[in-house]
C-alpha cells in the first residue's frame, strides 16, 4: 500500500527555480578559472587530456543534489494516519409499528405488502446506525417484538421473522399498535422519539381509539409518521382458506382510513405518506431518513509521521562525498 505524502511547507519548492541560475553561474565561473597561454603553434606538443579535469563538474553536481535534498527536507514531507471518532449528540429512539393483519398479504406490492415492507424497513434500520430502534407488530391486538435497542442485528432478525400467523387475532387495531409503540418510548430519555406506524386498512379492532393514542403520543412528545400501504382501487387480497389449508385470493377494494392517518400525523407533528408500489414505499423511508437525522459530533485525530530526516541524511551524504573527492581525487585542483 502506497502512503500519500504531504508537505507542511511546500513553498520551499520555489527554491528549485534558482537551480538554472546556479548552473549558469557555475559555467561562467568554470571558464574564468581556466588558465590560458598563447603560443604561435602547438605542433610540437602532444595532445594530452586530463580525465580528472573532465570529471571535476561532478563536485558541482553533488552540491546541487545536496541542496535539492535539503530543500525537500525543509518542505517537511510527512504521512498522516487519521483516527476518527463519532459521538452522538442528539440521539433518536424509534419504534416501527407494523400491521401484520391478513390483508397485508395482498399482492399489489411484490411479492406482497408485508414482504415488501420488511425489505424496505430492514434497509432503513441498517442505515440508522446511531439510533435505537424497537419493533411492535399488531393486528386486532399488539405486542412488542423487540424493545428499543441499539443492537441492529436483533432488530433486523425480528423484522425478518415477522409474518402473518395466528398468534394474535386478525383485524386492524391501529390504536392498539400505536399505544404499544408509545409505551416503548414514553420513558425514553432520548431528545427525539419517533413512531413509524404502518397499516393497510381501517381501524376495526382493539379497545384503544387511534385518536386517543395520538393524544398520548403528543403528551409524551412522540412524533408519529404514518404510512398507508396499498394501491388505489382493487388489490388481489386473501379472503379465506382453501380445502388444502392455503389462502385463497380475489380482487378486493383497498380501504385505508387516510383521514385518520393524516390526523394522527398532524397532531404529533409527523407526516402521512401513501405507498402504492414497492418504489414509492422505499422513497417514503428515504424521506423519513432525511427528516429524522441524528446529529453527530465527529472528532478526527491526526498522527503525523515525519519523513524529512532521510532527506537530511542524504544531503549530508552528498556533501561528505564531495569533500572526500576534493581531498583525494581532485586534490590540488582550484575549487
Amino acid at each position: 500500500m502506497i502512503e500519500r505524502v504531504t508537505y507542511l511547507h511546500p513553498e520551499f519548492f520555489w527554491l528549485f527555480g534558482l537551480f538554472p541560475l546556479l548552473v549558469v553561474w557555475y559555467i561562467w565561473k568554470y571558464h574564468k578559472q581556466q588558465a590560458s597561454l598563447q603560443m604561435s603553434s602547438l605542433s610540437g606538443f602532444p595532445k594530452v587530456g586530463s580525465f580528472r579535469a573532465k570529471l571535476k563538474p561532478i563536485l558541482f553536481v553533488l552540491r546541487l543534489l545536496a541542496l535539492a535534498a535539503m530543500i525537500v527536507a525543509l518542505a517537511r514531507p510527512r504521512t498522516v494516519d487519521i483516527t476518527q471518532r463519532n459521538k452522538t449528540t442528539l440521539g433518536i429512539d424509534m419504534v416501527l409499528a407494523i400491521d401484520v393483519s391478513g390483508s397485508m398479504l395482498a399482492k399489489d406490492l411484490k411479492p406482497n405488502r408485508l414482504e415488501a415492507l420488511k425489505k424496505v424497513a430492514s434497509e432503513f434500520v441498517y442505515n440508522r446506525m446511531s439510533d435505537r430502534i424497537g419493533l411492535v407488530v399488531y393486528a386486532a391486538e399488539a405486542y412488542t417484538k423487540t424493545p428499543v435497542t441499539s443492537d441492529k442485528a436483533i432488530v433486523l432478525e425480528a423484522i425478518k421473522n415477522t409474518k402473518y400467523d395466528n398468534v394474535i387475532q386478525d383485524g386492524t387495531g391501529i390504536g392498539m399498535g400505536l399505544a404499544t409503540a408509545i409505551n416503548r418510548l414514553k420513558d425514553s430519555e432520548a431528545k427525539s422519539k419517533v413512531v413509524i406506524l404502518m397499516t393497510d386498512g381501517v381501524n376495526n379492532a382493539g379497545f384503544i381509539e387511534p385518536e386517543t393514542a395520538a393524544d398520548i403520543a403528543k403528551e409524551y412528545g412522540i412524533k408519529v409518521y404514518t404510512i398507508g400501504i396499498g394501491t388505489n382501487g382493487l388489490a388481489e387480497s386473501p379472503y379465506a382458506y382453501g380445502a388444502n389449508g392455503e389462502l385463497l385470493f380475489r380482487k378486493m377494494p383497498v380501504e385505508i382510513d387516510e383521514k385518520l392517518m393524516r390526523s394522527i400525523a398532524k397532531k404529533t407533528d409527523g407526516q402521512y405518506f401513501r405507498a402504492t408500489s414497492n418504489q414509492s414505499l422505499k422513497s417514503i423511508y428515504d424521506d423519513i431518513d432525511l427528516l429524522e437525522k441524528t446529529e453527530i459530533d465527529e472528532q478526527k485525530f491526526f498522527h503525523y509521521n515525519e519523513k524529512y530526516r532521510p532527506w537530511l541524511w542524504l544531503a549530508l551524504a552528498f556533501l561528505a562525498f564531495e569533500m572526500l573527492l576534493k581531498i583525494s581525487v581532485f586534490r590540488g585542483f582550484i575549487h
